[in-house]
């Protein structure tokens, strides 16, 4: 049994120059990807999860060369530390591809001391930039959990008692409630903090690619299998795996799943090679998994085996007091986002905001307070365009936003019911006008109405072009 190695892809048009690299490094323990030229190169690393660590570039080759390559491809540095080779002559280019993102460049020529050495120094660098980017990460996930209610303090709480051990944690809760943002608190105050935090979303992937995300697959696997692949698990080695819904995991990979976590040993799709992992698991699901097992649709040895430490995250609905300081927090940051600096609430606009029932949550906040941010014509957002807003896609269900209205009707007046009715009728009006680029009678006839009749409701409304 072996642990997950590192891989490097080695991109040269000499077939001798890869083989004699790639020997030493094998023999150093990485795994090697080889590519003649850049567009092989970019199709493996464009394979996203083909798991390259490292690449070994030559600045000179037959069609496109090194340096163009990083000039056309100047995001890569940035995820992948890049190691140009130059021949005799060639120094000049090398100096300009480190220019361009390099980490360093080697002479050929050069000693397998020295490839070595390189190697293992690209590989600290490009550690302490995913640590420094996780820790920012984290951080910023701990300060995302907005909230003084007294739910909010149980979470925190149960987060501090969870996070120092190595136990799993189930996370329950409905969309929308923050589960990442917990399990991303949960890693960054665990002593795992220092190694990766992989997430894997059960319910985004086709059901038949669920095994080779969460194990990897090896080249010529399956048709599409172009290249290696690392899977989630083995990227999370020494980490936390985060599985977001994993109520949504079907039977075949869920058995898989529970041999990988009682051995804590697997092999990629495809592959005979066992491999090792140290991982937390953390597992999130919407889903009443103790129905799901009943039901028969999840094993009921792997919900005890992820049922260590429930956690519950609260829904908006139990944290009433918390809504108004989500509002606040998310309208700092949008109007830093969007460049509106002068852009408040007034008074009853955050008292209707307070009152609804947020069958979206904490998500749905958020976006409501962005759509604000995003199409208020003025400084001030008052009630009414915030009720136009929440009768109008905010992203509620229409059973849950006709209950809301009844609340609302019995708290107050007919004079509200006119003012979400109007505010309804002129986010729809600009919506299409704005969409119509400000044509009147192209927007009349996607609301089906007459170009005169449209103009009326714009004069009411007080709508301009």
């Amino acid at each position: 049994m072996t642990e997950p190695t590192l891989t490097v892809l080695i991109v040269d048009d000499e077939a001798k120059v890869r083989r004699s690299i790639a020997e030493f490094l094998d023999d150093e323990g990485y795994s090697i990807l080889e590519a003649e030229t850049t567009a092989e190169a970019e199709s493996v690393l464009d394979d996203q999860g083909a798991g390259v660590d490292l690449v070994l570039l030559d600045v000179r080759m037959p069609g496109e060369e090194g340096v163009a390559f990083l000039e056309r491809r100047p995001d890569l540095p940035a995820v992948v530390p890049v190691i140009v080779m130059s021949g005799h002559g060639t120094i000049e280019l090398a100096v300009e591809a480190v220019q361009k993102g390099a980490f360093d460049f080697l002479e050929k020529g050069f000693t397998p001391e020295r490839l070595l050495l390189t190697v293992r120094r690209a590989l600290e660098v490009r550690n302490l930039a995913r640590r420094h980017a996780e820790l920012k990460e984290g951080f910023e996930a701990l300060h995302r959990l907005v909230g003084t209610s007294r739910a909010m303090e149980e979470l925190r709480a149960t987060i501090q008692r969870a996070a120092p051990t190595p136990a799993k944690v189930l996370l329950l809760g409905e969309n929308g409630v923050g589960k990442e943002l917990v399990a991303r608190a949960i890693h960054d105050l665990s002593p795992r903090a220092d190694a990766a935090f992989v997430r894997l979303n059960c319910a985004a992937i086709p059901r038949e690619l669920v095994e080779s995300e969460l194990f990897g697959h090896e080249k010529g696997s399956f048709t599409g299998a172009d290249a290696q692949k690392k899977g989630k698990l083995e990227l999370a080695h020494g980490g936390t795996l985060f599985l977001d819904e994993i109520g949504d995991m079907d039977l075949d990979a869920q058995a898989k799943l529970l041999r990988a976590l009682e051995a804590n040993e697997f092999e990629r799709v495809g592959g005979t090679k066992t491999l090792t992992v140290d991982v937390r698991l953390i597992a999130a699901t919407n889903k009443d998994l103790e129905a799901e097992v009943e039901a028969g649709r999840f094993r009921r040895d792997l919900f005890y085996r992820l049922n260590v430490l429930p956690v519950r995250v609260p829904p908006l609905r139990d944290r009433q007091g918390d809504i108004e300081v989500l509002v606040e927090h998310y309208l700092d940051y949008f109007r830093a986002e969007y460049g509106r600096p002068k852009l408040a609430l007034d008074g009853p606009a955050v008292e209707r905001l307070a009152r609804y029932r947020w069958p979206g949550n904490v998500r749905e906040l958020r976006n409501l307070v962005e759509r604000l941010v995003i199409m208020s014509p003025g400084d001030r957002v008052g009630a009414t365009q915030v009720e136009g807003l929440l009768g109008t896609g905010g992203g509620v269900p229409a059973a849950a936003m006709a209950g809301d209205l009844a609340v609302t009707l019995e708290e107050t007046d007919e004079g509200l019911l006119r003012a979400a009715v109007e505010g309804a009728e002129r986010a729809i009006i600009e919506r299409e006008l704005a969409s119509a680029g400000g044509n009147v009678s192209a927007a009349a006839r996607v609301l089906g109405i007459d170009r005169g009749n449209l103009h009326k409701k714009m004069k009411k409304l007080g709508i301009e072009r």
